[in-house]
């Protein structure tokens, strides 16, 4: 996440290493990602799908924020998905100073979606199937430290009821291969991350990091939740 492509990719021998590295890369996050998602059930206790639309807001965590939003951005119900900091005791925060890891907080995601199209279980659904691997301890692939780590910050109790049973039955199941490490705490404050963070999924197709990384989740999520999925 914290390649500089304006900086790092202006020589062409760096040029040529990173597009084999592309390559490689996205042949092993597809198949890394198709055995995860694929392999995910649907929650038992979710909320039931509201009569009247609405608005209704989740927050989660799980490694670079860029590859989160860009996944939720693609689910339909969703009205918007907005990166930024979450779990920190600290006021405000700027990317270099949550990038330190000093400041407690996460890199995460502010999810607004219709509860009459989208479940908080399908959400969360999502999340554990192709948005990140929940097993990893405070990173996730390339980038390492508290900052990365996963979290789903749940806002109310009910929140708090259907991600601890389906964090349980997943376990239970042994759905991966090792314990899920996703942590359940009460939401406190969203900051939203600077402008250059939003929507960089879309806005930088081409950078190595979105097509290793970022990529392979929203085909993912399109091959494996095609009734979810919206362009």
């Amino acid at each position: 996440m914290e390649w500089n492509t304006e900086t790092d990719m202006s020589r062409p021998s760096i040029r040529i290493f990173a597009l084999v590295l592309t390559v490689i890369g996205i042949a092993i996050a597809c198949r890394a990602g198709s055995e995860t998602a694929a392999a995910v059930p649907p929650p038992a206790v979710d909320e039931a799908k509201t009569a009247a639309k609405g608005k209704a807001t989740a927050v989660v965590a799980g490694g670079c924020f860029w590859g989160i939003q860009a996944v939720f951005s693609h689910v339909k119900g969703v009205h918007s998905a907005t990166s930024g900091y979450s779990g920190g005791a600290v006021k405000n925060p700027d990317y270099e100073t949550v990038s330190s890891g000093r400041t407690g907080h996460a890199e995460s995601v502010q999810i607004v979606y219709d509860p009459s199209k989208v479940t908080y279980g399908e959400l969360l659904r999502v999340f554990f199937s192709v948005a990140l691997d929940p097993t990893e301890l405070n990173r996730q692939g390339p980038d390492e430290g508290t900052q990365y780590r996963s979290v789903i910050f749940y806002a109310n109790d009910e929140q708090k009821r259907i991600a601890e049973a389906y964090i349980a039955q997943l376990n239970q199941a042994k759905v991966f291969p090792a314990p899920i490490v996703t942590q359940v705490v009460p939401f406190e404050a969203f900051y939203q991350a600077e402008a250059y963070h939003q929507n960089y999924f879309e806005l930088h197709p081409y950078d190595p990091y979105i097509r290793i990384n970022d990529a392979p989740k929203v085909a993912n999520l399109k091959r494996e939740f095609p009734d979810l999925y919206a362009k």
